[in-house]
């Protein structure tokens, strides 16, 4: 007995029983995603503008002339403000500025904290004083009369002085300019400042600092010096208010003074 064929055809009468689905067109979603993009740029853009700025930290520059070297102003928008590229701008026209950050509050203030740092010691070129900071930044040529409480830095020839960076040599001994930078630091970070009267590189090899009017300091290679200046505090706990002479402490281990 035969059995009968299925038909697996659709029918003749498509309208009948069969039906094509419809096709969505493939451009919607990408319209519909560029259009919400733009729409929240939009409102970024209206809503999300400065109308409050905020300088913290500042001692040596005003808000004034930090919020012009960050370019930023009233009316800027607060989601496309680059921080970053702001402070670099910052560190190269304000030589004074150590560190800083940019903060936004939504939803229109911007905060601009900044480090200041001082100026320490200074070193002649020509007839010129130029003031350098513990880290022998170039900070500018020295006002009148504002070496009357800075360092003298002696016995370095100095080379181009950019203001901004760190101070180059006559001869680009970057190894001199990081071993004062070193004794810089000791002496701010110690609270020595106030009577160091000359630090003298004429020996680049064994500097020597004159502390008091009473006590030149030899300090000796660059190696242990947190050490030696260790060693040169405990000696001045130790010394007698009429002692005046040499202290030694070139060799790391062992201070030694010779009274004059």
């Amino acid at each position: 007995m035969a059995l009968p064929q299925h038909n697996n055809q659709p029918p003749a009468d498509k309208r009948s029983g069969y039906m094509k689905p419809r096709r969505r067109s493939s451009y919607s979603a990408p319209v519909v995603f560029v259009l919400v993009v733009l729409g929240i740029i939009f409102v970024m853009s209206i809503l999300f503008r400065v109308s409050d700025i905020q300088v913290v930290g500042n001692v040596h520059y005003t808000d004034e002339e930090i919020i012009r070297a960050i370019d930023i102003e009233p009316g800027d928008n607060l989601f496309f403000f680059n921080r970053f590229a702001a402070f670099a701008r910052v560190y190269s026209k304000l030589p004074y500025i150590e560190n800083g950050s940019v903060e936004r509050q939504l939803p229109n203030k911007v905060i601009i904290t900044v480090e200041e740092t001082t100026a320490l010691a200074y070193l002649e070129l020509g007839e010129e004083q130029w003031t350098l900071d513990r880290n022998c930044k170039v900070l500018g040529k020295a006002a009148a009369g504002e070496t009357e409480s800075l360092i003298p830095v002696v016995g370095i020839a100095p080379g181009t002085l950019l203001i901004g960076e760190q101070m180059q040599t006559e001869d680009q001994n970057v190894e001199t300019v990081e071993f004062l930078a070193d004794v810089l630091y000791q002496i701010e970070e110690r609270g020595l400042y106030t009577d160091v009267q000359r630090v003298n590189f004429a020996n680049p090899r064994s500097p020597e600092f004159t502390y008091g009017d009473k006590y030149t300091v030899v300090l000796g290679s660059r190696n242990n010096l947190e050490r030696k200046f260790g060693m040169f505090v405990t000696v001045l706990e130790m010394l007698k208010a009429g002692d005046v002479g040499i202290i030694d402490v070139s060799d790391g281990q062992t201070a030694h003074f010779s009274p004059n």
